[in-house]
C-alpha cells in the first residue's frame, strides 16, 4: 500500500506536466530548453530538433532561445514550413572560436514568412579567424564561415538581433524577395578582415532599415543580380562605407537595378557612398538607377565615389576598361566632413562613360593639410544643381598609380 501511495502522490504532478506539454504545443511555442539545450552547453541538435517540430506545424510557431549562452556547430534550418514560423532569440548563440571551416554559424533556408526577432546576439568570436583571413589579401581564398546566412528566404523580417565578431561576413543575402532588415545592431573590430556587416546577392525588394553597423569592411554591400534594394536610416562607422559592388569580377553576374541610399549617416568611414567596378571585368552588363540622399558624413574619407578601376592589391588588369555600363545616377543633399581632400571622384570606364549622372546640394567640406577640398572625374558629365562645395568635376582624375585596398 505504500507504494501504490508515493503512485498516487505522483499523479498531480505528472498531470502538471503533461498539461504544460499541451499548452506549449498548442500555443505554437518550442522552447530549445525543452529539447534539451541547457546554458554553457552545445544547443545544435536542440535547436535543430525544436526547428523541425516547429516547422511541421500546422499553425503559426515559434522557436524560443531563452536567455543564457548557448553553444552552437554550424546549423541549418530549413523550410519549407507549413505556416508562418518565428525563430525568436533572446539569449547568445556562440561559435567556436577555433572552428573556421563550414558556411555559417546559423544558415537558413527556403522559408516563407520567417521572422527573426529577440533582443539576443549571434557570436562569431571571430579572433581566431581574423588571423587565418587572407581573402583581402588575394582573389582565390578560403571564405571562412559567416555568422547569418539566408538563402532563399521570402515575405520576412529580422529585427532587432545582433551580429557580434562574425569571422567573415556577418549577414549574407542569397536570392532574397521581399525581406526586411531592422533595427539590427553589428559589430566587428575596423581591423577584422571582410567582415561586411550585410551583403545581398540576386535578391529583389529588400529593405535595410534603422540599423547601426561598425564593422572592418563594407557596412553594406550590394553585389551583382540585385533588383529594388532600399537602405535608410543606418549608421555606419567604422567600416568601408555603403557600396554597390564589386561589380564585373564573375562571369555569371547580371544587372543592379534599383538602389536607393537615404538617410544615413558614416562615420569616420575609408568611404562614403560608392559604386565600384573591375577593371577587365568578367561580363558585360548594365548598373542602373542608383540614388544617394540626404547623407551625413562625419569626417570621412572619399565621401562620394564612383570606381570603375575597382583594382585591390592589383588583382585585375587595369589597362582594359570596366565592362560595367553605369547610368541612372544621383547624388543628392550630401554633407558633413571629409577626411581626404578628394571629397567627391567619379571615375568611370573610358569605353562605357557613365551617363545621366545627377549631383545636387553636395556641401563637404575639408579641414586637413594637404591642399584644398576638390573633386576629381572621369569619363563622366554629369548634371549639376544647387550647392557645389567642392566644385564638382572641376579638375579631371588623375592614372591611379596606388593600388586600392578594400
Amino acid at each position: 500500500m505504500g507504494l501504490i501511495s508515493k503512485f498516487m502522490a505522483l499523479i498531480p504532478l505528472l498531470l502538471l506536466l503533461v498539461s504544460n506539454a499541451i499548452v506549449d504545443a498548442t500555443s505554437g511555442v518550442f522552447d530549445i530548453t525543452t529539447f534539451g539545450a541547457k546554458p554553457n552547453a552545445d544547443a545544435t541538435q536542440a535547436l535543430a530538433d525544436a526547428w523541425k517540430e516547429a516547422c511541421a506545424s500546422a499553425t503559426p510557431s515559434k522557436v524560443l532561445v531563452p536567455k543564457g549562452t548557448y553553444q552552437l556547430g554550424e546549423s541549418r534550418l530549413k523550410g519549407p514550413c507549413k505556416s508562418p514560423i518565428e525563430l525568436l532569440v533572446e539569449g547568445t548563440l556562440q561559435a567556436s572560436p577555433t572552428d573556421t571551416e563550414g558556411d555559417g554559424l546559423l544558415v537558413m533556408e527556403y522559408v516563407d514568412h520567417l521572422t527573426l526577432a529577440g533582443t539576443g546576439v549571434f557570436d562569431g568570436q571571430g579572433k581566431a579567424g581574423w588571423e587565418k583571413n587572407d581573402c583581402h589579401l588575394k582573389k582565390e581564398c578560403k571564405k571562412l564561415p559567416m555568422n547569418l546566412k539566408f538563402n532563399f528566404i521570402t515575405n520576412s523580417i529580422v529585427k532587432d538581433i545582433t551580429s557580434l565578431d562574425s569571422k567573415n561576413f556577418h549577414i549574407n543575402v542569397l536570392a532574397g524577395k521581399n525581406l526586411t532588415f531592422d533595427h539590427l545592431k553589428i559589430t566587428a573590430p575596423h581591423n577584422s578582415p571582410n567582415t561586411d556587416g550585410i551583403h545581398l546577392g540576386d535578391s529583389e525588394d529588400v529593405f535595410i532599415l534603422n540599423t547601426a553597423i561598425a564593422t572592418g569592411d563594407d557596412c553594406i554591400s550590394v553585389g551583382y543580380t540585385n533588383r529594388k534594394i532600399t537602405i535608410s536610416d543606418v549608421t555606419c562607422g567604422p567600416g568601408h562605407g555603403i557600396s554597390i559592388g564589386s561589380l564585373g569580377k564573375y562571369k555569371t553576374e547580371k544587372e543592379v537595378v534599383g538602389v536607393t541610399v537615404k538617410k544615413c549617416k558614416l562615420i569616420g568611414t575609408t568611404n562614403g557612398v560608392r559604386i565600384k567596378s573591375w577593371p577587365d571585368s568578367a561580363v558585360s552588363y548594365p548598373a542602373s538607377d542608383m540614388h544617394f540622399e540626404d547623407i551625413e558624413m562625419d569626417n570621412v574619407a572619399n565621401p562620394i565615389i564612383i570606381d570603375q578601376e575597382y583594382c585591390p592589391w592589383n588583382q585585375c588588369n587595369r589597362k582594359v576598361p570596366s565592362a560595367i555600363k553605369i547610368s541612372k545616377v544621383s547624388f543628392k543633399n550630401i554633407r558633413g566632413t571629409s577626411s581626404t581632400p578628394v571629397a567627391v571622384k567619379l571615375v568611370c570606364s573610358k569605353s562605357n562613360p557613365c551617363e545621366d549622372v545627377e549631383i545636387a546640394d553636395v556641401d563637404l567640406t575639408y579641414s586637413g593639410k594637404e591642399g584644398p577640398i576638390v573633386s576629381e572625374c572621369a569619363n563622366v558629365k554629369p548634371t549639376i544643381s544647387g550647392k557645389q562645395n567642392p566644385p564638382i568635376c572641376a579638375e579631371p582624375a588623375p592614372p591611379e598609380t596606388t593600388p586600392s585596398t578594400d
